[in-house]
């Protein structure tokens, strides 16, 4: 079993066994004939995977990781809100006639700032950082800015991240305010450890443990069957995910600089709707 499979399904078990419901509560989100969309959820998660013993992706189902790595690139590297800069549609919904999400993602973290090393973005200032000045306790970065919320088509849900180098190991934590299990932990786990990969090779670093936390950790009353199938599966173990050694520039990488070898995975039997 994968640390990935572990993890997840540890979390899902707990939230259908422990977790409280809103369903005496307006929600925003709506399943697509109108219907609200509630969930069970559990309150202050805490997952930890270590980058040097395997690569966190599930096996209960199947992951798509060179999708998520491009939506990814898409926001950390292209650090775009338009939806014509990315290959996959997971993000039409939120999209205006033009293409744009509003000042979400990307745009944030394409906001040059005046900070006491120069004007840059935060993601050239953590880089710079890692490059010059490892010991660094201040490598934070933020894409929930309250000033642009109300710019914003949906606002981020992964909106932080805290880089931390130990000895030679660059360490990160992810800070997520709210997490679909079903449709996003896997994609949101792949993605942000391929960033400290990307991250960790640029700098001279190898890539040590993500901490993901994340506040509001929730199922959707019609994925619940389908969560209930997955607990009741056998994983297969981890898969070797390896990153292309040549490539020394982050703004190089693509989807096609990861590798996957020995990847198995159980298939969906059940669409899965998709609340927005």
């Amino acid at each position: 079993m994968s640390r990935a499979d572990e993890l997840f399904l540890q979390n899902c078990r707990d939230i259908l066994d422990h977790g409280v419901w809103d369903t005496d509560l307006p929600v925003r989100p709506r399943w697509l004939d109108g219907t609200p969309a509630h969930t069970v959820k559990a309150f202050g998660i805490v997952n930890r995977y270590d980058l040097r013993e395997e690569f966190p992706i599930l096996t209960v189902r199947k992951q798509y990781l060179k999708s998520a790595i491009d939506e990814l690139l898409w926001i950390w590297q292209r650090k775009s809100n338009n939806i014509a800069d990315l290959s996959s549609h997971v993000w039409d919904a939120w999209a205006d006639e033009s293409g744009s999400i509003g000042k979400a993602y990307g745009y944030q973290l394409g906001v040059k700032y005046d900070f006491p090393e120069g004007k840059m973005d935060q993601v050239d200032w953590i880089l710079k950082t890692l490059r010059e000045n490892p010991s660094s306790r201040r490598m934070v970065t933020n894409i929930f800015n309250h000033h642009d919320l109300k710019d914003m088509n949906l606002q981020p849900c992964a909106y932080s991240m805290t880089f931390n180098v130990s000895g030679h190991t660059l360490n990160g934590i992810l800070n997520q305010r709210s997490q679909d299990m079903l449709t996003a932990n896997g994609w949101n786990v792949m993605q942000y450890a391929a960033l400290l990969m990307m991250f960790a090779q640029v700098s001279g670093l190898e890539a040590g443990e993500l901490v993901h936390v994340i506040a509001d950790c929730h199922i959707y009353d019609r994925h619940v069957p389908i969560v209930e199938e997955l607990l009741q599966r056998k994983p297969y173990p981890a898969p070797k995910v390896t990153l292309d050694p040549s490539v020394t520039d982050f703004y190089a990488f693509t989807k096609g600089s990861f590798t996957v070898e020995g990847y198995q995975s159980h298939d969906l039997t059940t669409p899965i709707e998709v609340a927005v």
